[in-house]
């Protein structure tokens, strides 16, 4: 009847104290009520609530007869009046012990007979520190979990609390090196879905988190991780701890890429080199990082590098102007004049891609961080093997392998070459271009003209092969002498005229024409045949002048005879300048008027197409001209005409006056007569 009774009052009293608004009954005590015996039953007070529900309020408790049980019910309905409660004094707390790890002087034989393992007043303490291991699943939020377990589809990942959320491996993907106790952040999406499983999402916890991430690794320069998703105009998309970034294709690699798609499905490794905070882009670089560790390379190969120094490498890129060699994380060039001691138009025709060669080192640069390479070095130079008896004057027979605009290159022996200038070619005194005489191919006979076998340098002469036809110029070509000659060269100043091979004349632009001319090309064309006359002979400087009008006669005789100064003639205006015009006096005569002398009678000046009658008033010969008038025709009439008045003017006055001064006297021999009548009369 104990045991009945005991327990109804027990959980009336929870009742009571979950209904009581700041009382609170102590979890421990009543638990140590339900659970003691009859004649056991310990009393219990009410507790008023504490701040946290974890705190527990202990009584002491003390054995009692069974009658006091009742006294508990009784008890009972004070819990609604918090005024009239006691409380009773707090308990200390002890650490949590077992009974059979304590003195037997502290064993509580209470505990030990309610079949308890733990004191009664630790009790309370042990469910704290189990409740303090339990974590709460907060939707929303981001936490630390734990992997511990990976397939190929899902990954397990537990945050504590016997509570696990399976995440697609695809979240997993950007990390190939994910292992089982590996510690990640999840988003807790759901702490129990339909199925009643917990709902995790490692993706949206990195794009939570990621452009912190970012910012971070972009401000402390570091490395980090990107799966390549795919590929887009100009690079690649990245993700980049939950942000797609872009890699441009340049920076890729350090040599350049053809095959972008090679690359997409790989987790490799990058830089962040520039982030826009407003638009939140991200480009990343992987090219960076491999410059970064070449450099460290190149710095660590430099500081062991010696001049004359053998090394191994691999051809890894051919240019135009040399061949880049791998030298095991660093590159050297050897350019193209080092890689043959003969000439050579490409690299191709000595190394190809990817071949394995063995190079010298000439030089390098700590600073420019630059490794100057030769092969050619490797072997004995060809001038060390050339014919030690051939000297200055002999005969070669070599190969045009280069032709320049001062004179071709000529192969005595592979690697052994020889330089004819543009001078050497012929006897001519003009300038000639190479490509006139040779083209690259030709087998060639010179002549040794210099030889240095120190510098290694030779010069021939393929004239010297030949009789020089200066010798006895003046012999075959005296002056005054008529001959026939080639036009070979049209310049301003004139035409350059060729007698023979190796011989050629100039003929002066005014010499070439009675008449003035602009340019020889109104007259000639190159390539036509021309009539000469020599009219002087350097035979030192190999040079003879030449002349064509010469061989026709001065038309300014006949002009001198046709045309005299003061005769009129009949001209057409057929041009003006601001000087004046040209007149067409026949077909092969012009004359110029000023424009002075091309005003008419009526006051108007002569137009274009006028034909009018105009005076010779000068002629010159030294510039070719005939000077008229159309003003001199009629002014001089003019003249003419005035001075006859002006004449007769003049006479009539004379005889006029003349007159006068007759009548004048007779009429004073009147007055005189009459005079001297009266005189007598009177």
């Amino acid at each position: 009847m104990a045991e009945t009774t005991k327990k109804p009052a027990t959980r009336k009293k929870a009742v009571k104290a979950e209904e009581a608004p700041v009382v609170e009954a102590a979890p421990v005590a009543v638990e140590e009520a339900a659970a003691a015996p009859a004649e056991a039953a310990p009393a219990v007070e009410e507790a008023p609530k504490a701040k946290k529900p974890r705190a527990t309020k202990t009584t002491k408790v003390e054995k009692a007869e069974e009658p006091k049980a009742e006294e508990v019910k009784a008890e009972e309905p004070k819990a609604e009046e918090p005024k009239e409660e006691k409380v009773a004094p707090k308990a200390e707390v002890k650490p949590a012990r077992l009974n059979a790890s304590i003195d037997p002087k502290d064993f509580d034989w209470e505990a030990f007979e309610q079949g308890g393992v733990y004191a009664t007043e630790d009790k309370s303490a042990v469910e704290d520190a189990y409740n303090a291991t339990l974590n709460k699943v907060v939707e929303n939020e981001v936490v630390e979990g734990e992997v511990t377990e990976i397939n190929k589809r899902e990954v397990i990942v537990s945050i504590g609390g016997k509570s696990e959320g399976v995440i697609s491996a695809a979240d997993f993907r950007y990390n190939p090196d994910l292992k089982v106790g590996d510690k990640v952040e999840v988003f807790v999406e759901s702490a129990e879905d339909k199925k009643g499983q917990l709902v995790l999402s490692h993706k949206k916890a990195r794009a939570l988190k990621s452009w912190d991430r970012v910012s971070e690794a972009f401000e402390k320069d570091e490395i980090v991780k990107g799966y390549v998703k795919t590929r887009t105009k100009g690079g690649m998309i990245v993700d980049v701890f939950g942000i797609e970034a872009f890699l441009p294709g340049s920076h890729i690699d350090i040599k350049p890429i053809h095959d972008y798609d090679q690359y997409v499905g790989q987790t490799i490794d990058f830089k962040i080199v520039k982030i826009n905070q407003e638009f939140h882009n991200v480009v990343v670089s992987h090219k960076a990082l491999l410059e970064a560790e070449q450099e460290a390379k190149r710095a660590e190969l430099i500081g062991k590098l010696e001049k004359g120094q053998v090394l191994e490498g691999e051809v890894k890129n051919i240019t135009n102007y040399g061949v880049f060699v791998d030298l095991g994380g660093v590159d050297g060039l050897i350019h193209i004049t080092d890689l043959s001691w003969g000439r050579i138009n490409h690299p191709e025709k000595v190394v190809s891609l990817g071949e394995k060669i063995k190079v010298v080192v000439l030089d390098f640069n700590d600073q420019q961080k630059r490794i100057a390479l030769g092969l050619k070095q490797l072997t004995p130079h060809p001038w060390d093997n050339l014919d030690p008896n051939l000297k200055v004057g002999d005969k070669v027979t070599g190969k045009v392998i280069l032709i320049a605009d001062y004179g071709a290159f000529i192969e005595i022996e592979p690697g052994v070459e020889g330089l004819v200038h543009v001078s050497e070619m012929s006897w001519s005194t003009r300038l000639h271009s190479a490509q006139e005489f040779l083209k690259v191919g030709d087998e060639v006979e010179c002549q040794i003209l210099t030889l240095d076998r120190e510098a290694r340098k030779m010069s021939l002469g393929m004239k010297q092969l030949t009789s020089n036809p200066w010798d006895n110029i003046k012999e075959k070509y005296p002056v005054g002498s008529q001959h026939k000659a080639v036009v070979r060269n049209i310049t301003s100043f004139g035409v350059f005229a060729q007698l023979e091979d190796s011989v050629e004349g100039l003929i002066h632009i005014s010499d070439l024409s009675w008449n003035k001319i602009k340019h020889p090309s109104e007259l000639i064309n190159p390539g036509d045949e021309i009539d000469v006359v020599i009219l002087e002979c350097d035979e030192a400087n190999h040079k003879l002048s030449l002349g064509h009008k010469q061989l026709t006669p001065n038309p300014w005789d006949a002009i001198e005879a046709k045309y005299p100064v003061g005769k009129v003639v009949e001209g057409t205006v057929a041009s003006t300048t601001d000087k004046g015009a040209t007149i067409t006096l026949d077909s092969e005569t012009e004359g110029f008027a000023f424009n002075r002398d091309l005003v008419k009678e009526d006051g108007k000046t002569a137009v274009v197409g006028e034909t009018l009658p105009f005076k010779v008033i000068e002629l010159r010969r030294s510039t070719k001209s005939v000077l008229v008038s159309h003003l001199r025709t009629y002014q001089e009439a003019k003249e003419k005409a005035v001075a006859s008045e002006a004449a007769a003017t003049k006479k009539a006055v004379k005889n006029v006056n003349a007159n006068v001064e007759k009548t004048t006297l007779g009429d004073i021999d009147a007055l005189a007569a009459l005079k001297s009548k009266l005189e007598k009369g009177e």
